[in-house]
């Protein structure tokens, strides 16, 4: 299955909580979008990885992605190694995007800065066509993505560029709410955490808001460039 855009996230929920009104405009504009999550956030204080795995599918039947895997990689101890590259190799093979999302290159949670790492460092190994993978059995060819932009989490950095995400807060806020085990649920009687107060919720919608202003649109959501942007000309900015 090829697909315009491959998001990556570390945990399941990152892609959501960082980029999903994103996602949702660029598939209401035609474009394709897969979710691939590394690991299953099994050392998460709240919920377990088999409430999370029902979570993730709920929550990109939400978003109406085309596809979301799960890599199933250690959480918390996944590396930047040869074992860990050649899965992540092997999907962007699979999926051939133009465009990849992935974590933001430095933030709270160790994992979400050595997934950033990993996927940008796959995304130039998987254009090299002496480094062999395979699906179903058959070799698979080299495919290198366009760009690959980082979304932004926990940590307030800088973006390189807004996008306008007016109108798709809302669905946005839906799809993160699928995940009842990790963010605001005043009948949970699980252990308090970071992410699961009623601020935190809001504290995303205001977040989107403020990008939006310094822009002059309703909402935004920010990236950050893993490498220069090129242009044709002056207007491509407008």
């Amino acid at each position: 299955m090829i697909t315009d855009i491959l998001a990556f996230g570390a945990h399941p929920d990152d892609v959501e909580l960082s980029a999903a009104a994103t996602i949702l405009k660029q598939i209401s504009l035609g474009n394709t979008v897969a979710i691939i999550d590394l690991t299953r956030g099994e050392l998460g204080t709240r919920g377990t990885a088999e409430i999370r795995d029902k979570e993730a599918a709920e929550a990109g039947k939400i978003l109406g992605v085309s596809a979301r895997e799960n890599l199933n990689f250690r959480d918390g101890f996944f590396q930047n190694d040869e074992a860990h590259l050649l899965k992540v190799i092997e999907i962007i093979r699979k999926y051939r995007p133009k465009i990849v999302l992935a974590n933001a290159p430095h933030d709270r949670h160790p994992d979400h800065g050595r997934a950033a790492k990993l996927v940008i460092d796959a995304c130039f190994y998987s254009g090299l066509r002496r480094i062999e993978t395979y699906q179903d059995g058959k070799p698979q060819e080299a495919w290198r993505p366009t760009s690959l932009y980082h979304y932004i989490q926990f940590v307030e950095l800088k973006p390189d560029f807004i996008v306008d995400v007016s109108g798709f807060v809302q669905k946005k806020v839906e799809a993160m709410m699928a995940y009842s085990s990790q963010f605001y649920d005043p009948s949970s009687s699980e252990p308090e955490t970071v992410i699961s107060s009623k601020q935190f919720m809001e504290s995303v919608t205001q977040r989107a808001a403020n990008w939006g202003r310094l822009i002059g649109v309703e909402h935004g959501e920010g990236f950050i460039l893993s490498r220069d942007l090129g242009i044709k000309n002056l207007f491509d900015l407008v």
